[in-house]
């Protein structure tokens, strides 16, 4: 367990090494979170609300680990990581020999909705619902029966382009915004309330022959979720 606050560039540095899906599928819409999201995203959970460091946390939809692998690497006391696809939870394997907390995290090859128990902490970078329409909501269901407390990674509704300059001269610190309508209905349908909605830039590479430029940035949302029951 981390005795001492970990500086996000550390963190970042840390997570950098974290090795991303080598052939992802755009109908599972597979883009990694970057690691300035999830530095934030984790400083957030550990160092603002308390939500990591000594918890049991669960990242739901694994991909490669990069969450999962920055919760162990934070002092978190137990972490799991699912997630459908084989071959990304192989890679993730691979990720937690390579940091070296192979012990520290457990992975698991299903369904999400195979999965059981409650955990203190769940993070997630969904499904936005852009190939598969509601795919996002299906994660909130199983994150609000799984967590305590959720952290969840959204879309942002809306093209900001001034919120969207000021995050980029923020130099990768999160912005307050106010919840979408439909999440906040969502959330308080299923048991949940929100806490906080933190606005971020996401950076991902070309990854897919649709894609037309080298680069793409778009605002994300990290909502924090408290289980209400």
């Amino acid at each position: 367990m981390q005795k001492r606050i970990v500086r996000k560039l550390d963190l970042e540095r840390f997570l950098s090494q974290v090795e991303p899906h080598p052939s992802p599928s755009p109908s599972l819409e597979q883009y990694t979170v970057s690691t300035g999201v999830a530095a934030t995203m984790l400083h957030i959970a550990a160092y603002v609300n308390g939500d990591i460091v000594g918890k049991t946390v669960l990242d739901l939809g694994c991909g490669t680990g990069r969450l999962a692998l920055g919760a162990a690497f934070l002092g978190a006391r137990q972490v799991a990581g699912v997630d459908i696809d084989t071959t990304a939870v192989g890679v993730a394997l691979k990720n937690s020999l390579k940091t070296g907390l192979k012990k520290r995290v457990r992975w698991v090859a299903g369904d999400i909705d195979a999965l059981c128990g409650v955990f203190d902490t769940v993070l997630q970078n969904p499904p936005f619902g852009v190939q598969k329409r509601k795919a996002d909501r299906r994660f909130l269901e199983k994150a609000l029966e799984a967590g305590k407390v959720v952290y969840s990674l959204h879309r942002h509704p809306l093209a900001d382009e001034a919120l969207m300059n000021r995050l980029r001269n923020s130099k990768g610190n999160a912005e307050a915004v106010s919840s979408s309508p439909f999440l906040g209905q969502f959330v308080e349908e299923h048991g949940g309330r929100i806490m906080g909605v933190y606005a971020m830039v996401m950076t991902i590479p070309r990854m897919f022959d649709f894609h037309t430029k080298r680069r793409h940035e778009f605002i994300v949302d990290l909502y924090v979720i408290e289980r209400r029951h």
